[in-house]
């Protein structure tokens, strides 16, 4: 029996070490093939301008033709998406609204980010040249304001999600753990804890996919994720973010957050209609104790503090907006929610992957299991509504696809995810 398991885990280590080394080989061609990235450094001062922000404005003339220019929906938008906080399901709805109202994305080119863990360019845009404009950039970066800012009009709303920083840790290294060299040495069924116990003996900094293990969100967002919270620069690094964000919405209070971005953009109820996606099955989820959470807390100290300071802006605004105009406002986003859930879903709720008909309907998985729902869609659907229910359900890599953006990295990467773990 020991022989069995000695050799079980013998072959789960080659396969580790194969995606490690076959990851790096396809990073290697995904930059070779990017060979605008140092061409376009030249370019700096390209920035999208105002002449070319206002054609972006013909697309979009029949949503606000009735409207005087102060009340019209906002489009043109900056999302930067954070790992792990429900940004999934922010994107889906930001995918909608562009498609239906012929919004301009700036995508990635051949994978479903920009190159991250990178520092954003504009060079990593499918088909980006100097001086293009967009509306909508929303997929996965490494944040870098000066960058991003020249894709977009002056006018684009900056806004991002956050999320407890010991729930999104639990989350993380749920999601990541089997990607991060640094974790395949810790014994034990409960890896978690065991990390917690002793985090600096499993952490080294330069090590690779590192940052996902300390301060995601300050490393998301382009700053040094190895600052102790006691540094300077952190607060500075906060303040920084203050200014360039418009809204930082909660995955804590995630319907109060819609709500905050319907009053923002100036959008309708009917564009923050949404089914919750990548939702991870119950048995995956890591419980808690008080103890662990100030431990995250205490080693993701950066991310803490990020967090608290944007969590005390988030409920002022809610002040602002009026609590009971708010609890009126989630009640009736509820009701829509669950009318749309009862009209698209079969069996009225998410389902495990293996119970997923529909291919188009599989989400992502993490490396070596299958923890995230997926959603079957009923058959007899209203056609007007058939085509609202497809696209609320749609993951974002077959949503990518349907836009027609190459994936062939994301491609290669999930069959060497899945061809490893099953040998």
């Amino acid at each position: 029996m020991f022989g069995i398991k000695r050799n079980k885990d013998t072959s789960v280590i080659r396969g580790l070490i194969l995606w490690f080394l076959v990851t790096n080989i396809m990073l290697v061609l995904y930059s070779l093939t990017n060979p605008l990235q140092m061409k376009n450094r030249v370019f700096q001062e390209n920035r999208c301008p105002p002449s070319m922000a206002g054609l972006l404005q013909k697309n979009v003339t029949q949503i606000a033709e009735s409207q005087p220019a102060e009340a019209s929906p906002a489009v043109n938008i900056m999302f930067m998406k954070t790992h792990k906080t429900a940004s999934s399901t922010i994107l889906n709805i930001l995918f909608r609204f562009g498609e239906k109202h012929n919004l301009k994305f700036a995508f990635p080119d051949g994978s479903n980010d920009f190159f991250y863990p990178s520092p954003f360019l504009c060079s990593h845009v499918k088909d980006y040249k100097p001086g293009d404009c967009f509306n909508i950039v929303c997929n996965h970066m490494r944040f870098n304001h000066q960058e991003v800012a020249k894709l977009l009009p002056p006018d684009a709303v900056y806004v991002t999600i956050l999320r407890n920083p010991a729930d999104l840790f639990e989350s993380s290294f749920h999601y990541y753990h089997r990607t991060i060299p640094l974790t395949w040495r810790i014994n034990g069924e409960n890896k978690l804890e065991r990390f917690l116990s002793d985090p600096q003996n499993f952490y080294s900094p330069e090590a690779y996919n590192s940052f996902y293990l300390k301060n995601l969100l300050f490393f998301d967002f382009g700053f040094d994720n190895n600052l102790e919270a006691n540094d300077s620069r952190v607060m500075t690094n906060i303040h920084n973010l203050s200014k360039r964000f418009d809204l930082v919405l909660m995955a804590d209070y995630f319907e109060e957050s819609l709500i905050l971005l319907k009053d923002k953009l100036r959008w309708t109820m009917d564009d923050i209609l949404y089914l919750k996606v990548n939702a991870r099955k119950n048995s995956s989820v890591s419980r808690l104790s008080p103890e662990l959470r100030a431990k995250i807390l205490e080693w993701n100290g950066a991310d803490w503090k990020l967090y608290q300071h944007f969590h005390d802006i988030f409920w002022a605004k809610i002040e602002v907006y009026g609590r009971e105009k708010m609890k009126q406002e989630v009640n009736e986003l509820r009701r829509r929610n669950a009318e749309m859930k009862a009209i698209c879903v079969e069996g009225g709720d998410a389902v495990e992957a293996k119970n997923i008909k529909e291919r188009r309907f599989q989400p992502w998985q993490p490396v070596g299991e299958s923890s995230i729902l997926g959603y079957n869609m009923k058959k007899e659907i209203e056609p007007k509504l058939r085509i609202i229910c497809e696209k609320m359900l749609t993951p974002e890599i077959q949503y990518l696809s349907d836009f027609g953006v190459s994936l062939w990295l994301t491609s290669l990467w999930g069959w060497l995810k899945d061809a490893v773990f099953t040998l």
